[in-house]
Order: C-alpha cells, then sequence, then structure tokens
C-alpha cells in the first residue's frame, strides 16, 4: 500500500511556488487597479494547485508507463518505482483535475467570466496531454512554452481578470517575469535528464538544441524577469525591488552554464524556487506601493 508520505512526495510540493506566485502577483496587480478580492484569490490559488499537483501525478503516470522514468536521476516517481499502481495515481490525477474544475467552476460564476470555463479546460487538456495521449507534446519540445504560457499570463491574468474585470499591459510584463522561472525550473529538470530523456525518446528542448545551447538559454531565460520587472516599473517604479534577485539569478544561471548543477542539482532546484518566491513577493510590493 502506498503509504501517505509518498503520495505527498509525488504531489512534488517543493515545485508548488509555481502555483502560488502567479496568483500572489495577479491579487497584487488587482489591489494595484483597486479591486482586489480575497475570496477571489483562495480560489484561483485553490485552482493553480489543484491543477498543478494533478498535472504532477499524471506526468507521474504517463511517463511511468512509457518506461522514461525507470533510469532517471531525479527524484523516484510513484509509478515508475512501483510505489504506487499506475490506476491509482491515474485516479490521483483526475481527482486533483476535478477539484480545480470544480473550484474554478465557482470562481467563473462568482466573476462572471463565462469564456473561462474554456481556459480551465485547455489548462486541463494541456496538463494532460503534456506527457499523456499517443502524441504528447513534451516529448516533442514544446515543455517550456506551456509552462511559460500556464505558469505565466493565464495563472496571474487569470488571477486578475476574475477580481477586477480588466487586464493590463504591465499586468503581461509581469506574468511573463514570473512565468520565466517555471521554464527555468523545468529547464534544470531536462538539463539533468538530457541523456536518459534522449535514450527514451523524449526530445525536450535541451534534446533538441544540445546541452550547451540549453545551458546559455537557461541563463538567459532566469535573467528575463529582471528585465521584466523594469519594464513593469515605468508604471510602477517601485517594482525595481524585484531586481534585489539580480545577482542570485546572475549566480544560478553561471552555475547551470559552468555545469555545476551536475554536482549540485538539487541545490539549483531549490535555489530557482527560492528566488522565484523571493521575486514575486519583491514584485507584489512594488504594485502595492
Amino acid at each position: 500500500m502506498t503509504a501517505p508520505a509518498d503520495w505527498i512526495a509525488g504531489a512534488r510540493p517543493r515545485t508548488l511556488w509555481a502555483s502560488i506566485a502567479p496568483v500572489l502577483i495577479g491579487t497584487a496587480a488587482a489591489a494595484a487597479v483597486g479591486t482586489a478580492d480575497l475570496l477571489a484569490a483562495v480560489l484561483a490559488l485553490g485552482v493553480g494547485v489543484a491543477l498543478q499537483v494533478g498535472s504532477n501525478y499524471a506526468n507521474d503516470y504517463s511517463d511511468g508507463i512509457r518506461g522514461t522514468d525507470v533510469d532517471r536521476i531525479g527524484p523516484d516517481r510513484l509509478v515508475a518505482t512501483g510505489k504506487a499502481r499506475p490506476s491509482a495515481v491515474k485516479a490521483a490525477a483526475y481527482l486533483s483535475f476535478g477539484i480545480g474544475a470544480v473550484l474554478g467552476a465557482v470562481l467563473v460564476v462568482l466573476s462572471g467570466l463565462y469564456w473561462l470555463l474554456a481556459v480551465g479546460a485547455v489548462a486541463i487538456l494541456a496538463a494532460w496531454y503534456y506527457t499523456g495521449g499517443s502524441r504528447p507534446y513534451g516529448y516533442a519540445g514544446w515543455g517550456e512554452v506551456s509552462v511559460l504560457v500556464f505558469f505565466g499570463p493565464v495563472a496571474v491574468l487569470g488571477t486578475m481578470i476574475t477580481q477586477t474585470g480588466e487586464l493590463t499591459w504591465w499586468a503581461l510584463a509581469a506574468s511573463l517575469g514570473i512565468g520565466m522561472y517555471s521554464v527555468a525550473l523545468l529547464m534544470v529538470n531536462n538539463l539533468r535528464d538530457i541523456e536518459t530523456d534522449a535514450l527514451a525518446g523524449k526530445f525536450t528542448y535541451a534534446v533538441k538544441v544540445g546541452e550547451v545551447a540549453a545551458r546559455r538559454t537557461f541563463l538567459t531565460v532566469i535573467l528575463l524577469p529582471i528585465v521584466a520587472a523594469v519594464v513593469v516599473a515605468f508604471w510602477f517604479p517601485w517594482t525595481l525591488l524585484a531586481a534585489l534577485v539580480a545577482l542570485p539569478s546572475l549566480l544560478v544561471g553561471l552555475g547551470v552554464l559552468t555545469r555545476a548543477d551536475t554536482v549540485s542539482a538539487p541545490l539549483i532546484f531549490q535555489s530557482v524556487g527560492y528566488i522565484a518566491l523571493a521575486y514575486s513577493v519583491l514584485l507584489s510590493v512594488g504594485l502595492l506601493i
């Protein structure tokens, strides 16, 4: 029987900042235009976390039954290690998606923006078909684009519009900034798994362009949020506070560029998360000021 600790680990709690940070920024953006709504923010947070957990279980299930995770270097996965039956992990993914769908439906009803139901449906399909189905797009090198879109603009702007009914260009810039950190996190994983992914036929961006080019891309990706903060500062000067993470971002980027992650991948992985959380808090404070 699968232990509760295994299910918690399978949900990948150390990555859940990726769904928390966009809601924080989106709510701060709503407050900046004077119409923040705590209930809507809590519902948006529930939707984001539920869909991310569902995506993590779906990824575990699909990669596990394909055999992609058998020789992986990183943390153990439920299906690949036999800690849980594939059907149970699949059911956990469906349950998480269901919870996200219900919370999302409540949020849509409260906001009156019924077209967001379509956005939610696309988000769930994107989470499943990232590694699921007969032609998963994550195996074709589109993972980074999907992560940027759904953990950036969709999450931030979705949070904002359900509270304000409006969107702004500066909010889009902010959303792209936090989305880039989620892309950076995915790239750390894909760089770590580049050899095993290639053998398994999983042609991620890193596999397609090669290790050297992928490491250079990572350095660019982890510094782009600083550019986004500068853009937002034209409307809200105090968002330049987010530039305080420029040095640690540069250090992590140079670490990956010089292959330090091959020695201490967990440290690099955790560092991206800490930097992203700090960035989201500082940017949010800047918007509120």
